[in-house]
């Protein structure tokens, strides 16, 4: 086990009906004027939005509404939020919807205080110093960025996906109700069984430092996920599985999973952001694309590694059998594990291998990664 600092400030609010105290949260941070961040109009359908109004009526806090932002989030509209932001002169974000809606309004909350091009933060032109403090509601679980520090957003002029990281973007508090993420489609719950996995494997196969305590935790999200993910396809509103889901997407990428390790990348998401910002397919979808394409080119250079994932995810003896049980797996509940099932042909791929390669050097892994390397595992992928 290698030396590590670990330290996570967010609050977790898990449980039916928190949402409703979403304003004493706010008020307790000492917010007056928010801005409101959301993605698609289902919030007012459903009658969250409401809900949340009248907990910040209650503590006379006003609201700046900021809908449409998008999966695969933009820059561009980073941009208008933080127009908005510094307009309205807001002293606090409040996110409502998952991960695409949480990173662009850490993006906005980095940007609002800062003179600059937000985009700064993300080429390391420049360090997060400040920002507006967060609160939000998940309305689906995958991404983890309710409980870190760090954003993913899509440069839409120049085709970049990159990240913005900084101990200020920790949100002051986080709201779970696993009841608000019933009416998840079928598609995005595979898709984000599928990100949440990739967030958990990334540094078990890659580090060159993994504590047993660490694989355990790994394999532990993991296998629930992937048995929560196959009650819920049958029924949608079992709320223990629906709270396990959600609650181990939290803790895929809350920091916990990487303690004592070292020596880790993030192949496959290096690879993915370049197939989503070319070709905005869903994250999770490529994800399960890139994984087990990724998995069987990277087996040779940690095979005991897998070897053990195909015992203690399947039961299985066998490296390369753990990795086709996995791709059944994707297969099995519905999410890609082909380019071609999202349209994606050799013609289309160069532009996304480019792209991929550029990301190497930003990801900090261009020895490796080579254009020749991500050529070979996308191709395998077709």
């Amino acid at each position: 086990m290698d030396n590590f600092t670990f330290c996570n400030p967010t609050q977790i609010e898990f449980g039916k009906e928190k949402e409703q105290e979403v304003g004493k949260h706010l008020h307790v941070i000492g917010a007056k004027k928010v801005l409101l961040t959301y993605g698609s109009e289902r919030i007012k359908k459903d009658g969250l939005f409401d809900t949340v109004v009248k907990s910040l009526k209650e503590f006379n806090i006003v609201f700046i509404e900021f809908g449409g932002i998008v999966s695969n989030p933009l820059l561009s509209k980073v941009y208008e939020g933080i127009n908005v932001a510094k307009a309205n002169k807001v002293d606090a974000i409040l996110s409502v919807g998952g991960g695409s809606v949480l990173d662009s309004s850490k993006a906005i909350a980095a940007g609002a205080l800062y003179n600059g091009d937000v985009w700064d933060f993300f080429l390391g032109k420049a360090a997060v110093e400040k920002a507006l403090p967060i609160v939000d509601i998940m309305t689906l679980a995958a991404t983890g960025s309710e409980m870190n520090c760090g954003g993913v957003v899509t440069n839409d002029a120049t085709k970049q996906k990159y990240a913005i990281q900084s101990p200020f973007l920790f949100p002051k508090v986080s709201i779970i109700n696993p009841l608000l993420q019933n009416s998840v489609s079928k598609e995005y719950l595979v898709y984000s069984a599928s990100d949440i996995i990739a967030h958990s494997i990334e540094g078990y196969f890659t580090a060159t430092i993994q504590p047993d305590i660490i694989n355990r935790q790994v394999e532990a999200i993991i296998t629930t996920v992937m048995e929560t993910t196959e009650k819920l396809l049958k029924d949608p509103k079992d709320y223990d599985a629906r709270a396990e889901f959600a609650w181990a997407a939290t803790c895929a990428l809350n920091g916990l999973t990487y303690v004592g390790t070292s020596g880790f990348g993030y192949p496959n998401h290096m690879i993915e952001h370049a197939l989503s910002a070319i070709c905005n397919v869903p994250h999770g979808a490529g994800l399960s694309t890139v994984m087990p394409a990724w998995m069987r080119w990277y087996k040779v250079k940690n095979e005991a590694q897998f070897t053990r994932f195909a015992k203690k995810i399947f039961g299985l003896d066998d490296a390369s059998k753990g990795i086709d049980a996995l791709e059944a797996w994707f297969n099995k509940v519905g999410t890609p594990t082909k380019l071609s099932q999202m349209n994606i042909s050799r013609n289309t791929l160069d532009a996304v291998i480019d792209n991929a390669t550029e990301n190497a050097t930003y990801f900090g892994m261009p020895e490796l990664y080579t254009k020749e390397a991500i050529t070979k595992i996308l191709t395998s992928a077709l």
